[in-house]
């Protein structure tokens, strides 16, 4: 199951980049970078980060032919793309807690500390799209808008509990993936978000 989610979402977390390299006049080059940095950043970075090697796209580099060609296409349909923004809200969900499990998983199947799991986790789930909006000179979106890194740490946390009482693997995987695209979705619908800092005092 998990195979299948994270190839609709690398795809479609290509197909963001792509837009997002759009909305900075990139040229063919750019969109590919920037499809593939998103996509696959952050597992790459994840498997960096646990010495997990090799990187897991180097062993499959089908992985790579689909994440750049969605990239490209993107480029062909974007004009099309913005009646399909609600399909584009949810796939990206179901990407941010595919990648946020899997993350958990691997750095679990390396022994490492629970806190080093669920950073791990929240690392692939989020930093694709962090290294996508630095790339583009944007603030993140995961640190302005409605809650996307805390459904992630929710989703790494509950994953945990559950396996500490002993739940089977798919069933801890399909109530977490339930549990984290209702929060993410009633936090779009209801823009729920954490408290936000804002700092204007002038130093003279």
């Amino acid at each position: 199951m998990l195979l299948v989610i994270y190839l609709v979402a690398i795809t479609a977390e290509a197909m963001s980049g792509a837009l997002a390299a759009g909305r900075r006049n990139m040229d063919v080059f750019g969109v590919s970078v920037i499809a593939f940095v998103t996509a696959l950043g952050g597992g790459t970075l994840r498997d960096v980060v646990l010495g997990h090697y090799p990187v897991h796209w180097t062993q499959h580099p089908e992985y790579v032919y689909i994440v750049v060609s969605a990239g490209l296409i993107t480029t062909l349909i974007a004009r099309y793309l913005h009646h399909i923004k609600r399909l584009f809200l949810l796939l990206d969900a179901m990407g941010l807690i595919a990648f946020s499990l899997i993350g958990c998983n691997v750095a679990l199947e390396h022994n490492y500390p629970i806190v080093v799991v669920i950073i791990a986790g929240m690392m692939t789930g989020i930093s694709g799209g962090v290294i996508r909006d630095v790339l583009c000179n944007q603030v993140p979106v995961v640190f302005r808008k409605e809650l996307y890194a805390s459904v992630s740490l929710a989703v790494c946390v509950l994953f945990l509990s559950l396996r500490a009482l002993d739940v089977a693997f798919e069933l801890n995987a399909l109530v977490c993936f339930a549990f984290g695209l209702v929060l993410r979705l009633l936090a779009i619908r209801f823009q729920w978000h954490l408290p936000i800092f804002s700092y204007h005092q002038r130093w003279d």
